[in-house]
């Protein structure tokens, strides 16, 4: 099925004036949601708000929204106040500046977009995805809508641009907040530890190498459970915890488990052995597979 837009924008920088189609780049229609029901009867249950104080339901044209500014204190807001107060869509990205994507933590991502050229705009939409990736850089600016004001970064991904939106730096606690005790690191275990991501490292991250197991699992109950079939917690049964060893002794039984995972890779031949077996070592050139 081919993506539908959600929205029309333009990318704005200086002079230049780019119309662009704004479309999702994540999908939540694969998850697994549950929704509440009446154990008796299994009717589904309705949400209702109850006033703290009578205990009397209220309906939604009798609430109003309000802030606590001290315990129990609150000033209120109507519905056109909280309207006017509310960041006025633009329907434009106004970039700021180009800076390096490296200088951006992935502890600011949030939500991401992708931007495809709308009518007009499919040559400055090219020019824009190119300087980008020649720069190495990225594009910083604004975006409003839907009543609230963004930092997006837009950034070539292919042929195309990709807009990720960005927390603000309120948002985001600074990591000097969580106190970690210094520890020594020996020579011994971090050659250890070399050795191991050495063993596993790839030349590039591969999202379709990982699955949610966890949506299987569930829906694998489900299925069972539509069927008539009964299930119990043994059928899924949980994985332990990890067991505290000395950390040499853990470090040299990853390293023979990684050894012994390629080597049962290597009999399995190319067509059935992982994916990262497959993958060269890092500064090394890959084996060829032996023939079956």
């Amino acid at each position: 099925m081919a993506a539908r837009s959600i929205g029309s924008v333009t990318i704005s920088f200086g002079l230049v004036a780019i119309p662009v189609k704004l479309y999702s780049a994540t999908q939540t229609a694969s998850a697994i949601s549950f929704n509440l029901l009446h154990k008796g009867c299994g009717s589904r249950l309705r949400q209702q708000y109850v006033c703290l104080k009578d205990g009397s339901i209220v309906e939604r044209d009798d609430m109003v929204k309000g802030y606590e500014f001290a315990k129990d204190q609150y000033v209120t807001f109507e519905p056109e106040e909280i309207k006017a107060l509310e960041e006025a869509g633009t329907h434009a990205i106004e970039i700021a500046e180009f800076v390096p994507i490296e200088s951006i933590d992935p502890v600011y991502f949030d939500k991401t977009y992708y931007l495809a050229p709308d009518k007009g705009g499919a040559k400055p939409y090219a020019l824009l995805t190119e300087a980008l990736r020649q720069a190495k850089r990225c594009a910083v600016g604004r975006w409003a809508a839907r009543g609230k004001a963004y930092i997006v970064m837009l950034r070539p991904v292919g042929d195309m641009l990709s807009m990720q939106q960005l927390h603000f730096a309120a948002d985001v606690r600074p990591a000097s907040e969580i106190e970690i005790a210094k520890q020594e690191v020996k020579p011994a275990e971090l050659t250890l530890a070399q050795q191991l991501i050495d063993q596993q490292a790839a030349e590039k991250f591969d999202p379709a190498a990982y699955t949610d197991e966890l949506r299987s699992r569930i829906q694998a109950a489900i299925d069972k459970k539509v069927e008539g079939h009964q299930i119990s917690v043994s059928d899924f049964p949980a994985e332990g915890g990890g067991k505290v060893i000395d950390l040499m002794e853990a470090l040299r039984a990853s390293l023979e488990k990684a050894d012994a995972g390629r080597a049962a890779a290597a009999k399995l031949g190319p067509r059935m052995a992982p994916k990262r077996a497959e993958q060269p070592q890092q500064g090394k050139p890959a084996r060829k597979a032996g023939k079956r």
